[in-house]
């Protein structure tokens, strides 16, 4: 985790944006911590000694790649940004903003789990109107367990996916 990276000597001003997703036994050696309920975002502050903001995590990296959109397009994608600094919440949805999606603020890091794998924001590219209602729906236990199954869903998925494949099974999980 982090391999190259000396973060005893980086400045306590640099901005570190959590863009990762935690897949216990999938993608991910097990964290006893998070395992255990510790938010993984807050738990990622404590290990490098430094703010986290997560954002981008909720969005497919296809869709990062070809969904950005000038802001004011109608239609254009948002993003959850959460954070303990409002500095650093700023810095990154700037970059949100820059990259072609709207930011939305989730408020902290104890809170970011509702943007996690598979909460109703997760890989459902919705709207700025659509997302906090979404937030609001997230429930940890369902979320994990969804999570939890996702290489079944998968498996369900045709040969060759598309993003739209992937996103309407993220959304179908939670109606």
């Amino acid at each position: 985790m982090f391999v190259g990276w000396d973060w005893a000597s980086a400045s306590h001003d640099v901005t570190v944006i959590d863009t990762a997703n935690y897949y216990p036994g999938m993608l991910s050696e097990p964290i006893e911590a998070v395992d255990s309920g510790q938010v993984e975002s807050v738990y990622t502050a404590e290990l490098l000694g430094r703010p986290v903001v997560k954002a981008w995590n909720a969005a497919l990296a296809e869709t990062q790649r070809t969904k950005g959109v000038p802001a004011g397009t109608p239609g254009r994608l948002a993003i959850p940004v959460a954070g303990d600094s409002e500095e650093a919440r700023k810095v990154a949805m700037s970059l949100v903003d820059d990259t072609g999606f709207d930011p939305y603020d989730t408020g902290t890091l104890a809170d970011s789990w509702r943007q996690q794998p598979n909460s109703p924001v997760y890989c459902t590219e919705l709207t700025l109107d659509e997302l906090p209602a979404a937030l609001a729906a997230a429930d940890r236990v369902k979320d994990a367990a969804i999570r939890d199954s996702l290489p079944e869903r998968f498996a369900a998925l045709p040969a060759n996916p598309t993003v739209d494949d992937v996103v309407e099974m993220n959304r179908a999980a939670h109606r």
